[in-house]
């Protein structure tokens, strides 16, 4: 378990100590015993950040207030995550996705560049801006129809179509 975590859960437990037993006066030695009362939990907001990592390596961040009611709700509501830091402000958790990114769903291609590498781009190949680059193909070896494909871009609509268009080409490139 994560120090910081211990930490924050000992922290809690000390406060929660703290402020049922010494909130009130203490009742005198002779006197008659007082009901302490037990005062309501207090809610903790925090900016909640959630990273997800793509297969692409492409990241997306979503910034969140959340209030913190119980301790052991929000562990429960984010058990998927991974916890990457935590102050008493803020909290980051990431998750690895088994999926591509939304922006290659709706506008990356496979293409090559200039000097043959085998790239994701940001729109079609020549114009656009580069994603992610990955090895350098062999064009002599490479069919002339898929080097046609690869000139125009291969666009990039599910995981599965990233995936098969890797595993295609990767007989094609070339030893680093």
């Amino acid at each position: 378990m994560n120090v910081r975590i211990v930490f924050m859960v000992m922290l809690l437990a000390g406060a929660t100590y703290f402020t049922f037993f010494y909130s009130d006066e203490k009742q005198a030695a002779d006197g008659p015993v007082q009901e302490v009362p037990v005062e309501e939990t207090s809610a903790h907001t925090v900016t909640l950040i959630l990273e997800r990592v793509y297969l692409d390596g492409e990241v997306s961040e979503e910034i969140v207030q959340e209030t913190i009611w119980s301790m052991e709700d929000f562990w429960a509501a984010y058990e998927e995550w991974q916890l990457i830091d935590m102050s008493e402000e803020q909290i980051v958790f990431q998750k690895q996705m088994d999926d591509i990114s939304p922006l290659l769903k709706t506008n990356g291609y496979f293409g090559l560049t200039e000097k043959g590498v085998l790239s994701i781009f940001n729109g079609k190949p020549g114009q656009a801006e580069i994603i992610q680059s990955f090895f350098q193909i062999d064009l002599d070896k490479l069919e002339s129809n898929r080097h046609d494909d690869l000139v125009n871009g291969i666009p990039i609509t599910s995981k599965e179509a990233y995936v098969d268009v890797l595993e295609q080409l990767k007989p094609y490139s070339l030893p680093q």
